[in-house]
């Protein structure tokens, strides 16, 4: 029998807070790109270079999920919250005054490590308070707010790049990383009841992982995130190349652009937030593997009939972020159900996951060469092997459990 969690944060102030912890990994991540062809210009350097700091972002934030959550197992969530916002601020300094690619390589690096303890504590503070339902329409809403930032995160990197220059971007990520931690420090309650030091003996770290990547209740809903989520992450890095270089925008053109992705997955939280009043949110997660694998299937058919234009990228790319809403709220909810007591390590391994997908799709973009083909090739595998992981996971789950979740 799973214990009732005890409440110590509003459910307002969790849902924005875990909004803003959550969100500070992709808006670092989405204020960046409308850079990247601006940096190879600017550094002296190839896009294959550029495209590897972005690589090294994910790479510091996936490792350290595995790292972060124990930690707040062991110390707490606010006290590892604070101490990983600071390295955060600290290495944005560091890649405000970068001066070759070497040194924005270990600034990004460093800024990957720190932004990776918002999204595992967001999600842990969740799971603290609430189960079941509940839990779901939260993480739906904090999904929500989360998308206010990247839709609007490559618009404002964009217009900063033109009017300014790309330094000011990381000036922007300084003043969001600054509120966060002001906030932290004036809102958040600890809300870990089950804070044991023996979660960082390394036995124990070990176990704690092998019981999660053993027991399909946490993988099937985890790959399903991980390849999915991931599959943006890895839009993330090729997009700004497809739609500057073969499609002609400027900048601030393909940051407004992007809007349309954003807005997409924003109004596709909406309505799964309206259907999440009426039906329990696992009921939803077929729908959006269907919307997800109709989006990869236009996506490789165009990619291959027609010469790239806006529409034609950015239409199948909008479908697919809308379709997304529809698998989250459940997969958040039912991977940490049942392990309340490693809630940190749990809510780690997803996100290593989730950007683990994104670092494997970028290498495998980066590895064809060509952005367009990746584009066409790369990003509809991704859904593809996260239906086909979720199909087969389900098998092993018994029907008591199904029905319990």
């Amino acid at each position: 029998m799973i214990p009732a969690p005890r409440l110590v944060m509003t459910t307002a102030a969790t849902t924005l807070l875990g909004a803003g912890l959550v969100a500070l990994g992709p808006v670092s991540m989405a204020l960046y790109t409308p850079a990247m062809p601006q940096l190879a210009l600017e550094f002296g350097t190839t896009e294959a270079m550029i495209k590897l700091t972005l690589t090294a972002y994910f790479a510091g934030f996936a490792v350290t999920q595995l790292a972060c959550g124990p930690l707040t197992d062991a110390f707490g969530r606010r006290p590892v919250t604070i101490l990983f916002l600071a390295l955060y601020l600290a290495s944005t300094v560091l890649a405000t005054f970068a001066t070759d690619t070497t040194s924005m390589l270990i600034a990004r690096t460093l800024q990957g490590v720190g932004a990776a303890v918002g999204i595992t504590v967001a999600r842990a503070i969740v799971r603290d308070q609430y189960i079941g339902q509940n839990a779901a329409r939260i993480m739906n809403t904090i999904a929500a707010i989360l998308a206010l930032g990247p839709a609007l995160s490559p618009t404002i990197g964009g217009f900063i790049l033109e009017w300014f220059g790309w330094r000011e971007i990381f000036v922007c990520m300084l003043v969001y990383g600054g509120a966060l931690m002001l906030s932290v420090i004036l809102f958040q309650k600890e809300t870990n009841t089950y804070r044991d030091l023996e979660n960082l003996r390394p036995r124990r770290l070990i176990l704690n992982y092998a019981t999660l990547l053993k027991d399909p209740r946490f993988l099937r809903p985890s790959l399903l995130v991980g390849l999915s989520l991931g599959n943006l992450y890895t839009l993330a890095t090729v997009l700004p190349f497809v739609m500057i270089h073969e499609v002609g925008l400027t900048p601030s053109e393909f940051g407004l652009g992007m809007m349309l992705q954003s807005f997409s997955f924003i109004a596709g939280t909406l309505v799964i937030g309206r259907l999440l009043k009426r039906v329990e949110a696992d009921r939803l997660v077929p729908y959006g593997l269907v919307g997800m694998l109709v989006a990869a299937a236009a996506m490789v058919i165009v990619l291959r009939l027609y010469e790239p234009t806006y529409l034609i990228v950015m239409v199948p790319v909008a479908f697919f972020a809308f379709s997304i809403a529809a698998v989250l709220p459940s997969s958040f909810t039912s991977a940490m159900r049942d392990f309340p007591h490693i809630a940190g390590a749990a809510s780690s391994m997803m996100g290593f996951l989730q950007f683990g997908g994104g670092i494997l799709g970028s290498l495998a973009i980066a590895a064809i060469g060509d952005p367009l083909t990746g584009l066409a090739t790369v990003i509809p595998a991704m859904p593809a092997l996260a239906a086909l992981a979720y199909i087969s996971l389900g098998r092993f789950i018994r029907p008591s459990t199904a029905a319990a979740e």
